[in-house]
């Protein structure tokens, strides 16, 4: 990504926000104090009331423990982000910050968004189906890698004894899965948007049920962005790391957890399936490129038309 053009712009008044299971801890830029707060709804709303007017709140993802204080917030006015942790870590350690304590943590958190809360995304709550899809299909992969790892051990030869516990396993993973795929698709029967969002992905070549709802779900802004903004949130958008006279190849970046497996076994169905997608696969192998490249040109290209398809709104 370029660096920005043009002055930089800091905010002043932000508050971070340290995510825990009970309590949260806030830090306060502007007059530098900490609190600690009970992490519910009513003692955050209390607590943030009299922040309504300050330009941001930055917290951490915390596996869903910070959703209570981005819905208060954003309904009291205040501007919030949800920050990447790997990305602030990484602000930290850019600064020489080693020392970590709740209060600690929420005053980095604060000076993060000072310095790049002008950039940063604004949290919003998206619909209820959105999040009971996302999460069924996370935990519908769960599943799926318990089974696997569990086939893997029935198969080893020292596993003998206890093998019908393993049976019983493999049969209790195969109903859970099962039952995910019908909550999906109780889901996708009751709202008429997803079932429409669905749809239009299933009509891609490669698309299958699963890739479908995976993508769906943990991609939801997919049909909002450019073309390049979802090739990169996929993890499949080549980043250049050229210096001097250097110029290594370009490496796809890590993006969305769980969804680059799933694309690029849809690109591997494209490839044997369509007549389009097997001829420019035979183009770029003519001109020398990698089986891995190839595969990952066609799950980009595969994920840019999809983004294209959900440009239109759902029908409602």
């Amino acid at each position: 990504m370029r660096p920005k053009s043009g002055p930089f712009k800091s905010l002043t008044c932000v508050l971070g926000v340290d995510v825990g299971k009970a309590q949260v801890v806030i830090f306060d830029s502007h007059s530098r104090r900490t609190i600690k707060v009970d992490n519910t709804a009513e003692a955050l709303e209390a607590a943030l009331t009299g922040f309504c007017d300050y330009e941001l709140m930055v917290c951490e993802a915390t596996g869903g423990h910070e959703r209570v204080l981005l819905e208060v917030a954003v309904g009291l006015g205040l501007p919030a982000h949800r920050a990447d942790a790997l990305r602030v870590k990484r602000y930290i350690a850019s600064l020489g910050g080693a020392a970590k304590t709740d209060g600690i943590d929420a005053a980095w958190l604060a000076r993060y968004g000072q310095e790049r809360g002008a950039e940063l995304a604004r949290w919003s709550a998206g619909s209820a189906e959105q999040d009971e899809l996302a999460c069924l299909v996370r935990y519908r992969r769960r599943l799926v890698d318990a089974r696997t790892e569990t086939k893997n051990r029935r198969a080893a030869p020292l596993c003998r004894p206890i093998a019908p516990m393993l049976d019983d396993e493999l049969a209790f993973l195969a109903e859970q899965i099962r039952r995910i795929d019908v909550a999906i698709a109780e889901l996708s029967a009751r709202h008429a948007a997803l079932a429409e969002r669905l749809r239009r992905l299933r009509r891609l070549t490669g698309f299958g049920p699963v890739v479908a709802t995976t993508v769906l779900a943990l991609m939801p802004e997919l049909g909002t962005m450019s073309r390049r903004q979802a090739a990169s949130l996929a993890g499949l958008a080549p980043h250049p790391r050229d210096s001097g006279t250097l110029r290594p190849r370009r490496r796809t970046g890590p993006g969305r957890s769980d969804l680059k497996p799933l694309l690029f076994m849809a690109a591997l169905a494209a490839v044997k399936t369509d007549p389009r997608w097997k001829a420019f696969a035979e183009r770029l192998t003519l001109a020398g490129k990698s089986k891995r490249l190839i595969l990952t040109a066609v799950a980009r290209n595969l994920v840019v038309i999809a983004n294209s398809q959900l440009r239109q709104p759902a029908l409602t």
